[in-house]
């Protein structure tokens, strides 16, 4: 069987038909690597903010901790401002300072400097780190040694138990004054010094 002759005309049609399908694929392909183009892009931004927020925080941690050391070397040197004295009744001494109408003019900036019970905060910080330190009076301090009376055959015997008590003051830092960079981490942390 001998093969057709296929017409000129045919075959300009079959062409121009291959060459609109060709242009379709183009284009879809052209819209897929465009739309994996921008989610790189977007993933690529997401992670460069979550970056950038986990090292503020960073920071503003760095902040605190100084503001903390600062505070506890002013009570050493008994040079500390005391912002209320807790063992009185009447004191309303909550577990997070921030939350008292009253201790806005309370917190203590930490000076400037390099000198002892001094920390300049870097460029990069919200702020100058702030502190505020509490009288919480005399508790129990069992990191001191009891004596005989810390046996347990003591309480056979009657021995009155010895507690030994330390005074206590709560220091409250934070990295910076929220007010002034409400944008940016704020990281605050307490502890409790003995003296």
């Amino acid at each position: 069987m001998s093969a057709k002759p296929v017409s000129s005309s045919s075959r300009r049609e079959t062409e121009r038909a291959q060459r609109g399908v060709a242009l379709i694929v183009a284009l879809i392909l052209l819209v897929i690597v465009t739309v994996i183009g921008l989610a790189a892009i977007r993933s690529t931004t997401m992670q460069e903010k979550m970056a950038s927020n986990l090292q503020d925080r960073q920071i503003a941690l760095q902040n605190s901790e100084a503001a903390l050391r600062v505070a506890q070397g002013l009570l050493q040197a008994n040079t500390a401002t005391i912002w209320r004295d807790c063992t009185v009744a009447t004191t309303q001494c909550d577990n997070n300072p921030s939350a008292q109408a009253d201790a806005a003019a309370a917190w203590q900036t930490v000076p400037t400097g390099t000198a002892a019970n001094q920390y300049t905060a870097g460029s990069n910080a919200a702020g100058q780190p702030q502190y505020v330190i509490e009288d919480m009076g005399f508790w129990n301090d069992r990191r001191t040694a009891l004596g005989p009376q810390q046996t347990a055959n003591s309480a056979q015997y009657g021995a009155a138990p010895v507690v030994p008590t330390a005074h206590f003051y709560r220091i409250t830092a934070r990295s910076a004054d929220p007010a002034t960079a409400p944008d940016r981490a704020t990281v605050t942390l307490q502890a409790w010094v003995r003296q």
